[in-house]
This record gives C-alpha cells, sequence and structure tokens, in this order.
C-alpha cells in the first residue's frame, strides 16, 4: 500500500482525444520507405525515357524528380487513396501544361508510380493485414509482401497478434465495506483473430482497457478491503475470467490480470498500523502469560520433590547461596520466611564468619 499520484481528468481526456483522432485518421495502406523508393525509382526511370526520346530538357528532370520527392513526402503522411488521387491528378496536370505535346513519357511514369507504389504491401512476422474491397472483407495476409488493387482496395488494418500488456485501474472505488480505494493492475491479452478484432469492434484496445476497467470495479466492489489486500491472486484471476469472457467473442483471449497497487487513504493506512502494533503487543502478553503459567507449573512439580525431603531442600539452599556468592559483588535477597523454612539463617553466619577470618588472615 502507498499513497499514489491520481491521473487527472484533463490527461484522460486528452489521451482520449488523441486516441479518437488516431482512430479516424487511420491508414488506407501502408507507405513504408520501400513504396518511396519504388515511387522515385519509377518516375526517375519516366525521366531517363523521356531524355533519351525527346532529348535533355531541364524542365522534364525537375519536373520528374521534383513530383518524385514531393509525392513521396505527401502519401507518407496522408496514406489514403484520396491523396494518391488527388496529389497525382494535378502533379499530371502540371506536367501536361509545362511540358505538352512531350509529356506523354512523364504523365505515364506518373500513373504508373501513383499505382504500383501504394500496391505493394509488407506485413511483419508478427502481423496480420485485413484487406477490405469495397468496404467488405476480401482476404486475411499473413507476413510478407503482397500487393492490394489500386484505389478498389483497402487495408483495414495491420494487427499485431503479439501478447500485449495494458495498465488499467480503478480510481476511488468503494470495497463492500465502504473503504475508497485506488487500484492498479495490469493485463496480458493478444489477438488470436485479427479478423473480428477489427470487424466485430470499432476499436479494440480501447474496448479492452474498458472491459478491464469495469471488471475491476466490479470485483472491488464485492470484496472486503482485508480480503482485497491478502487475496490479490485470485482476484486478478476472476477479473482475468470476466474480460476472457468478453472479448473471446472479438478475437481476444487475456492470459493473466495481475494487481499491481492498492492505495487506501493516509488516516485508514495509519489506523491499520496502529491496529497491527496493538494486535502484536496482545500476542506477546499472551506468549508471556503462557510461559508464567508453565513456570509456576514447573515449580509446583518441584516442590512435590521436597515437601517431605529437608535434606535435598537444604542442599538446594546451599547451592542457590554458592552460585549468588561465586560472582563477585553479588548480593543475594532472600526471604525471611526461606531463612527459617531452609535454615539459611546459619548458613548466612558460617559464609560471614569466613569471610571475617579470611580478612584477618590478609590484616596480618
Amino acid at each position: 500500500m502507498r499513497q499514489g499520484r491520481k491521473v487527472s481528468s484533463s490527461e484522460s481526456k486528452q489521451a482520449l482525444s488523441f486516441e479518437r483522432f488516431a482512430a479516424s485518421s487511420r491508414a488506407d495502406f501502408r507507405f513504408a520507405p520501400l513504396n518511396a523508393l519504388l515511387l522515385i525509382l519509377i518516375l526517375t526511370g519516366g525521366v531517363v525515357v523521356h531524355i533519351t526520346t525527346h532529348g535533355f530538357s531541364m524542365e522534364a528532370v525537375a519536373l520528374g524528380m521534383g513530383s518524385a520527392i514531393g509525392l513521396a513526402v505527401l502519401i507518407r503522411l496522408a496514406q489514403i487513396w484520396e491523396a494518391v488521387v488527388v496529389l497525382g491528378a494535378l502533379d499530371a496536370l502540371a506536367i501536361y501544361l509545362v511540358m505538352r505535346p512531350d509529356s506523354e513519357i512523364l504523365l505515364g511514369s506518373l500513373a504508373a508510380g501513383m499505382l504500383i507504389a501504394p500496391a505493394l504491401q509488407i506485413a511483419y512476422e508478427w502481423e496480420k493485414a485485413v484487406v477490405l474491397r469495397f468496404g467488405r472483407f476480401k482476404v486475411l495476409r499473413s507476413s510478407g509482401v503482397f500487393f492490394v488493387l489500386p484505389v478498389v482496395d483497402k487495408v483495414a488494418q495491420f494487427v499485431d497478434q503479439r501478447t500485449r500488456v495494458t495498465d488499467f485501474s480503478a480510481e476511488t472505488t468503494l470495497t463492500a465495506d465502504t473503504v475508497p480505494v485506488n487500484v492498479d493492475a495490469i493485463a496480458y491479452w493478444m489477438v488470436w483473430d485479427a479478423r473480428k478484432s477489427v470487424l466485430e469492434v470499432e476499436d479494440f484496445k480501447k474496448a479492452v482497457v474498458l472491459s478491464a476497467q469495469t471488471a475491476l470495479r466490479n470485483a472491488i466492489g464485492k470484496n472486503e478491503l482485508a480480503v482485497l489486500l491478502s487475496e490479490r491472486d485470485r482476484l486478478g484471476h476472476e477479473i482475468q475470467l470476466l474480460l476472457d469472457e468478453k472479448t473471446s467473442s472479438w478475437g481476444i483471449t487475456t492470459s493473466a490480470v495481475e494487481i499491481r497497487d492498492i492505495i487506501i487513504p493516509q488516516a485508514l493506512e495509519d489506523a491499520m498500523s496502529r491496529q497491527a502494533q496493538a494486535e502484536r503487543e496482545r500476542q506477546s502478553r499472551i506468549i508471556l502469560g503462557t510461559a508464567e503459567t508453565e513456570i509456576a507449573e514447573k515449580f509446583a512439580s518441584a516442590s512435590e520433590h521436597y515437601e517431605d525431603n529437608p535434606v535435598a531442600l537444604h542442599l538446594r539452599a546451599m547451592n542457590m547461596v554458592y552460585e549468588g556468592l561465586r560472582k563477585k559483588g553479588s548480593m543475594i535477597i532472600v526471604p525471611s520466611s526461606a531463612v527459617e523454612t531452609m535454615g539459611l539463617g546459619a548458613l548466612g553466619g558460617l559464609t560471614a564468619f569466613g569471610k571475617t577470618q579470611d580478612g584477618g588472615a590478609k590484616g596480618r
């Protein structure tokens, strides 16, 4: 348990708005550096053919190379078919107005580059590409190189099928015994069916996080604080089962949920600390009382042996005195009743007499 920093509502709203913007600006294809290189090579080839056919022209070189670099940058930023069509049409119009009537080769290379370069797609080893044709599901592409039909096909999403780790939390949630707690947890999950994850839910990442938060809040509300603190593994397993049941229809499985931290109010934490300290004090006193009882029982058992045996009792008394006087400067306090019972008075006198004799001999 500790005091943690709470995420402000403004920060959560900013993160949510960013996620919505990213979802709304989802690309139609992936325009990687290989695509840009292919586009530049095709347009450069068109410029070379144009120079070979019509002779060297600085305008042709400038238009061809400028178009190649500019289109590669703009398509890389947009990555949608609308940008390919509009930018290609504008560039073709500019080439025609400047180079006519000798613009057919440059226009042909421009058309070929704008259609072929974005059509080449590459999926990484851990990805699956969901391809739509005219808005309907067409095929699921595995890792490697594949082609799509320009304008007609759309790569709806490249789905990462590796195990993902997502952190989520439940802020100021009441337990079954009405204690406000902040709980942080992490979920391990993965997409096992890329088609379902894209077609069955709008944003499966956000859906998993919100579902995990809801399951966590429900689990907190059903358990008391003591159970939350002592049975984190069981609580995580319950959340994992609830989350996996909900996300399985989306092609997503949840392998584990772990409770990282449970934050309670500082006043309650201090009270629990005092309670634990009082409990330990009570246990120590109980142990001490039990020890005293056992000692008394041992003394009572020993007294049975000395009850009808005064010689043994006297020897025990002598041994006690010897043990006490063996250390220099020691003092023994013996009750008067013990002195009378065990004859310690005579024994003490003899001891004192012995010490006096020793002192006199040393004086001489």
